[in-house]
């Protein structure tokens, strides 16, 4: 290892400053989904419901500094527990380096791009919904299959809602839903 290695790569975990174990988040939002254990097996299983802090458009915590107090069970990641936390995700970066894994080349320190972990489809970006859209009865039928892989590609494009050429009936009638 070099001093021009990435900091993730020569520092351990418990010796990052703050701003680099943030910048460790790639954004994915997947820590955000509401999960539920079998009770008999214990095994964690992933819904594609989201924390109701969770902002869909942007996949960050609407109220990260003090999302503790509006979700008190929301658990704060650290060096010490990271290791023990079974229901992050496989591609989540803090889990991947507490392994001694490399990060994923989509990962946003890695790609230099914000948004290569939305446009890789390693997020929950147009895949979730909000739990306050969702009756707790209801959870079971939103078990997903994705949570640790099988990406879902997307293509980020930018709308300006002024634009004369924009016509939501016509975007509709061409992706075969006719109005």
């Amino acid at each position: 290892m070099t001093s021009d290695d990435p900091f993730w790569q020569r520092k351990p975990l418990d010796k990052l400053s703050r701003e680099e174990w943030e910048s460790l988040c790639d954004g994915c939002g997947k820590c955000c989904l509401i999960k539920l254990e079998d009770e008999d097996s214990g095994q964690i299983i992933a819904t594609d419901v989201t924390c109701k802090l969770l902002d869909l458009g942007t996949c960050q915590c609407s109220q990260y500094p003090q999302r503790s107090k509006y979700v008190p069970d929301c658990v704060t990641l650290t060096p010490e527990n990271i290791g023990d936390l079974n229901f992050m995700p496989a591609t989540c970066a803090y889990r991947l380096l507490a392994e001694g894994k490399p990060l994923e080349d989509w990962h946003p320190l890695v790609s230099g791009d914000p948004n290569s972990v939305h446009t890789s489809g390693n997020s929950v970006l147009n895949r979730a919904v909000p739990e306050t859209e969702v009756e707790d009865a209801e959870l079971e039928d939103h078990v997903i299959d994705w949570f640790d892989g099988d990406a879902v590609k997307w293509e980020l494009i930018e709308i300006d809602p002024d634009d004369e050429d924009w016509d939501d009936e016509e975007e509709q009638d061409t992706a075969g839903n006719g109005t």
